[in-house]
């Protein structure tokens, strides 16, 4: 017998789940569940595939699928000789949480502020076809003839009060779209009246940022990290706190003044810029953390429609039963980038505040292109592009992975090349980095190394490389290039 307490997890019974569910999620929402509510505990051994198939009446392959998935997203090991063993380890307030169901901090009143220095970068802006800053949705994937027709179809069927009035929150329809979307692909349990139309994660994080911070205010982000909400808690009159990022996600055991934090921020499903998963562990203790310190947490829902190793991993707010977690997303990666159409799911509490703020500054989401969305998600075709979007974003990665192996050997490291539209390449110790800035320069590539995203963190010299927005012939000849350097 391998190490670890044997469980009853063969006693778990499959929970019962609304039509349509497969078989796949329900056992997957069985083991996950258990572990949640501390009945497999850390170091727990599941039984093995076999005897959970005969238990629960479904296929082996199928609970291979979900030992998978739940082993990528840190809930349990799987080890030669010992089997499968539950790794995460479920905080008791998380636990305590749970059962007596306590929920949001008192209120703040949103403040003005005055703006703070900004720190000043070289622009590595994401920008289509330039290698290797083609960070972002591929244009040519979408056909605007496709996008144009939904956009006619909801014209034409606009009703003469929806040209002149819309509901406060968004178009309703394009809330109930989003809504199911949450539920079905990202676990999140919420329904059109939780969700706020906004331009986008930052316009998003810039309204939670005014009606929660006062000047002085600590935020926990993540380091390195999206340089460019750093800058928007700046501005809110926010002092930054850096919580040092490793292959487990966000480790607040790296940030001295914790306890003083309002809010973190966090992309748990694919890191900006690392592209680490965060362990269902370090998610848990982030939950433990907000609800004992009355805190919030920004989820930006960064990349979670491109993994290319399996389905999207759950939005860390399909576990918020503490209702701390602010859900952010856009669909400004998932269609093209500048139509500027993105949401966010709040805890009651802020949902109110956030509304009569945006209402203050003004709306400037378009009615036209609210109902043309939610026209386009309605059948077949929003899923029909990001799977048609997923497949050509792989081909590209595989493209430069394949290209730099075969010509680079040995040269680098890569990482965080499971999802997303960006990997990261770590150089050998004998390369010049600012040399190979220049150099690549010369071929019209831009390399970005990794440490314009880092703040107090020091990491080893690399590049951020973008991929999504090429072309095969640009991705080919531009990782061509970059072994030639490498070399």
């Amino acid at each position: 017998m391998g190490k670890g307490k044997f469980s009853s997890g063969v006693d778990l019974p499959l929970p019962v789940s609304a039509p349509g569910v497969t078989k796949q999620e329900q056992a997957y929402q069985a083991i996950r569940d258990a572990i949640l509510n501390g009945l497999l505990q850390a170091a727990d051994r599941l039984p093995s595939s076999r005897v959970l198939a005969q238990r629960w009446g479904v296929s082996r392959g199928t609970v291979e699928s979900v030992f998978e998935r739940l082993q990528l997203e840190g809930y349990i090991v799987r080890k030669v000789g010992c089997g499968s063993l539950v790794s995460a380890v479920v905080p008791d307030n998380y636990l305590k949480a749970v059962d007596d169901g306590r929920t949001d901090a008192p209120p703040r009143e949103p403040v003005e502020h005055e703006e703070a220095p900004v720190r000043q970068v070289r622009d590595y802006r994401a920008q289509v076809g330039v290698p290797f800053v083609a960070r972002l949705a591929n244009p040519l994937l979408i056909s605007p003839a496709e996008w144009a027709a939904h956009l006619q179809r909801a014209m034409v069927a606009m009703q003469p009060e929806q040209m002149c009035r819309i509901e406060p929150q968004g178009a309703l329809a394009l809330r109930s779209q989003i809504a199911r979307y949450l539920r079905n692909h990202r676990g999140i349990d919420c329904d059109a009246e939780q969700l706020l139309i906004t331009n986008g994660i930052r316009h998003s994080i810039d309204l939670v940022a005014r009606c929660v911070l006062a000047p002085g205010d600590p935020v926990c982000v993540e380091d390195p990290g999206y340089t460019a909400v750093h800058r928007i808690f700046e501005k809110a009159g926010a002092t930054l706190s850096y919580a040092p990022i490793d292959q487990a996600g966000i480790d607040l055991r790296g940030v001295p003044n914790l306890a003083d934090c309002r809010l973190a921020y966090v992309t748990p499903a694919h890191q900006s810029p690392l592209g680490v998963i965060m362990s269902a562990t370090r998610r848990l203790e982030l939950l433990d953390w907000a609800q004992r310190q009355n805190a919030w947490v920004i989820e930006d829902d960064y990349d979670s429609e491109f993994n290319y190793q399996s389905a999207p991993l759950p939005a860390l707010k399909s576990i918020d039963s503490m209702n701390r977690v602010i859900y952010c997303g856009s669909f400004n990666q998932a269609l093209f980038s500048n139509l500027r159409l993105g949401y966010m799911v709040a805890p009651p509490e802020l949902h109110q505040r956030i509304l009569t703020l945006w209402h203050t500054v003004g709306r400037s989401v378009g009615v036209s292109e609210q109902l043309g969305l939610a026209a386009f998600m309605q059948g077949p075709a929003f899923l029909r592009h990001l799977r048609r979007a997923r497949q050509e974003y792989q081909v590209l990665r595989d493209t430069v992975l394949d290209t730099l192996k075969a010509e680079a050997p040995g040269r680098y490291r890569i990482s965080g090349e499971h999802a997303g539209f960006q990997l990261i390449l770590w150089l050998s110790p004998d390369h010049d980095q600012d040399a190979l800035v220049r150099e690549a320069e010369t071929l019209g590539m831009l390399l970005q190394p990794l440490r314009q995203y880092c703040r107090t963190i020091d990491l080893a010299p690399a590049f951020v490389l973008g991929f999504a927005a090429l072309t095969r012939a640009q991705a080919k000849t531009a990782a061509r290039h970059l072994a030639r350097l490498l070399r």
